[in-house]
């Protein structure tokens, strides 16, 4: 294996899968496969994922409602999520730890670095949720401090696209994707790969984003192994 500690960022609208909202059963069960693919091979998975398919903190404010009690309720979004893919884990025979960014003891503990170190050290594959614990701060950011915090040596941000384009391809028949990319490029040609604390950290950090298409059986195991999947921000 090309990596042996990684952060996988999941997008909460992936859960979906053919849904209109909530959360597929079937799609669950195919990125429980994913990952159990790579964490046989010895690789070191922690997990953040968001919580988009059943609420996000920005529609509050369309809502009327304010705008930190509604990232909050997206935090608690994303924790749904969590456990969900937490029992998809286990159900496919992996140990597991679920670290919330709040208080939740009846659930989950919290998170602390280098108890999450320990469990990653010990083959449990761990599962970030409720992002950082505040307001104004999305799930990429999560996964970024996380990735920085555990030392992984990389984020691969799973989408329903396969990679970087110019423009939005469902939207742009004419785009083009790149392999890889400079995290200099990125800024200067406006791209949207992550929010920009999120990806300024990253790139603060050296620590290499590849974005890919999680959606395509056999990405994530090509991509632990080396192979040049999706397109590489580095």
């Amino acid at each position: 294996m090309k990596y042996k500690r990684i952060l996988l960022k999941l997008s909460g609208e992936a859960l979906m899968g053919e849904k209109q909202y909530g959360i597929d059963p079937n799609r669950l069960e195919q990125y429980a496969e994913e990952i159990k693919s790579i964490k046989d091979l010895g690789v070191e998975v922690a997990i953040v994922i968001g919580g988009g398919n059943i609420f996000r903190g920005v529609q509050a404010e369309q809502s009327g409602i304010d705008r930190v009690q509604g990232d909050y309720m997206g935090m608690l979004a994303t924790m749904i999520n969590a456990m969900a893919l937490q029992g998809a884990l286990e159900k496919a025979g992996m140990y597991t730890r679920l670290m919330s960014g709040i208080k939740i003891e009846q659930v989950c503990e919290m998170f602390i670095r280098r108890r999450a170190v320990r469990h990653l050290e010990k083959g449990r594959i761990v599962i970030f949720g409720a992002g950082i614990g505040n307001p104004y701060f999305t799930t990429d950011s999560t996964a970024s401090l996380r990735a920085i915090e555990i030392e992984a040596e990389v984020v691969l941000k799973g989408t329903r696209v396969d990679g970087i384009y110019t423009a939005d391809p469902e939207k742009d028949p004419s785009a083009t994707r790149f392999s890889n990319i400079t995290f200099q490029d990125v800024y200067s040609k406006g791209l949207n790969v992550m929010d920009m604390t999120a990806f300024t950290l990253c790139h603060e950090n050296n620590l290499p984003i590849i974005v890919f298409d999680m959606n395509k059986p056999g990405n994530l195991l090509k991509l632990a192994s080396g192979e040049s999947i999706g397109t590489l921000v580095h």
